[in-house]
């Protein structure tokens, strides 16, 4: 059985701190809010997030306004429902790229990075705005591996409203910075979450034809047609035909 997408990061973040066990944070809060002045460019909730566990240890309430949820419903699985699923693979590849990047720094310089990438979350109402995630190691151990990080969401949807993410490591006390950084695709998915028969269907109604004709070259009523596409839109998030053609020849699918 395929892993979960929670699951998948999981193991990222496993890899990425290294330690069976993570001490207690001992974080300042002054030195909290000095380093949020690397972040702020909008609205914003920062969090604190503890790598090896896989969770969250802190919600700034700030996250109501932002997204309409209490710092309480706040954990590691709400927040991956809550990605637009055709974001969901770039967070997932953007995770293990950071991780493949950090890990290859001396330990004395993961502290001086900060990882920043975007995609869109869905708000209480429905609603998806674009954030842009900020992530910067605030707790490592000695050969490097980092157990917390400060993370900030900032809304962007002002600045951003359509395109891909983007994915950036940018240098601190004199570090260089890598703008729009290539990551590998190793996670897809929503190829994964079809069925051999609707990758079938699918390829059929890229080539264009209608579901009657479709039901003819697979021996299959126009009615069983009809419920596959119905569970393919279901299943990848799409919100017509077109739309689920278009991710499919963009993204590879087939």
């Amino acid at each position: 059985m395929p892993l979960t997408a929670f699951e998948e990061a999981q193991r990222i973040w496993k890899q990425i701190s290294k330690e069976a066990t993570v001490p207690e944070l001992r974080f300042d809060l002054k030195v909290r809010r000095k380093l949020l002045n690397i972040f702020q460019v909008g609205d914003y909730y920062h969090y604190i997030f503890n790598c090896h566990e896989a969770k969250v240890d802190f919600v700034h309430e700030n996250v109501l306004s932002v997204l309409g949820y209490a710092p309480e419903e706040v954990t590691v699985p709400f927040i991956l429902d809550k990605i637009h699923p055709d974001d969901l693979v770039w967070f997932l590849n953007y995770e293990e790229a950071a991780k493949d990047f950090l890990l290859s720094l001396p330990p004395d310089r993961s502290l001086k990075y900060k990882i920043r990438y975007d995609y869109r979350l869905k708000k209480s109402n429905g609603e998806y705005l674009r954030i842009l995630q900020q992530a910067l190691p605030i707790q490592v151990d000695a050969s490097g591996g980092v157990l917390r990080t400060l993370g900030v969401h900032t809304d962007i949807s002002h600045l951003k409203k359509e395109g891909m993410p983007v994915l950036s490591y940018i240098g601190l006390q004199g570090e260089p910075s890598y703008i729009n950084v290539h990551a590998k695709n190793i996670f897809s998915p929503d190829r994964d979450l079809l069925s051999k028969r609707e990758k079938e269907i699918l390829s059929l109604l890229i080539a264009g034809f209608p579901s009657s004709q479709i039901s003819e070259k697979l021996y299959i009523s126009q009615h069983t047609v009809n419920t596959h596409r119905k569970n393919m839109l279901a299943k990848t998030g799409a919100a017509s035909t077109s739309e689920l053609i278009a991710r499919a020849v963009r993204e590879g699918w087939l």
